[in-house]
């Protein structure tokens, strides 16, 4: 059975969105690294509407080994408005999510991984189906964005297990949490 891992980019004031403002300067080879290394431990990705056409966007037309990795695997975008997706091997989830994630578990054998904490994540871990949760906390004050840009927000109560810590050289720190 796989196991659902949302992986999320934060800014120190919890903002996960605006990326532009934020994240790329502390992209480098050591952060490359592990960005390929959960890719590759999964099978499969699950996304929102919004992540699925930022990255359709982006990665189908890119040429390196992450971009020839994520476009060749399984992707499901969870979306009521879009019928039919453009991007290579993806599928749109209409219905029931949590019906559709539990389905997706028992599919794949590995692990599907998601980006992004938006609605279908916050949905995911309501129901208890988000088994691993890796937060990249990034060494900045993002200082943009509104409520629906924050990591905190939306009444959520999840108690989890710190899986494990890990210090990037750019200052990035790597928390990986399960459920307990």
């Amino acid at each position: 059975m796989g196991r659902i891992v949302n992986s999320t980019f934060v800014s120190l004031d919890g903002v996960i969105n605006h990326l532009d403002n934020w994240h790329f300067d502390y992209i480098d080879d050591e952060s490359d690294a592990i960005a390929l290394d959960q890719l590759e431990a999964g099978d499969a990705m699950v996304m929102g509407r919004r992540t699925y056409e930022i990255y359709s966007g982006a990665w189908s037309t890119r040429d390196s080994e992450y971009a020839t990795k994520i476009n060749a695997m399984r992707k499901y975008v969870v979306s009521w408005t879009l019928h039919k997706a453009q991007w290579t091997n993806t599928t749109v989830l209409s219905g029931d999510l949590v019906e559709a994630a539990n389905k997706l578990k028992q599919a794949h054998a590995r692990d599907i991984l998601m980006h992004g904490y938006g609605p279908v994540a916050k949905t995911l871990m309501r129901a208890g189906l988000v088994d691993e949760l890796c937060l990249w906390v990034h060494p900045v004050l993002a200082g943009v964005g509104t409520a629906d840009d924050l990591l905190f927000g939306d009444v959520l109560h999840a108690r989890l297990g710190l899986l494990e810590t890990r210090t990037l050289k750019s200052g990035v720190v790597v928390l990986r949490y399960g459920p307990v």
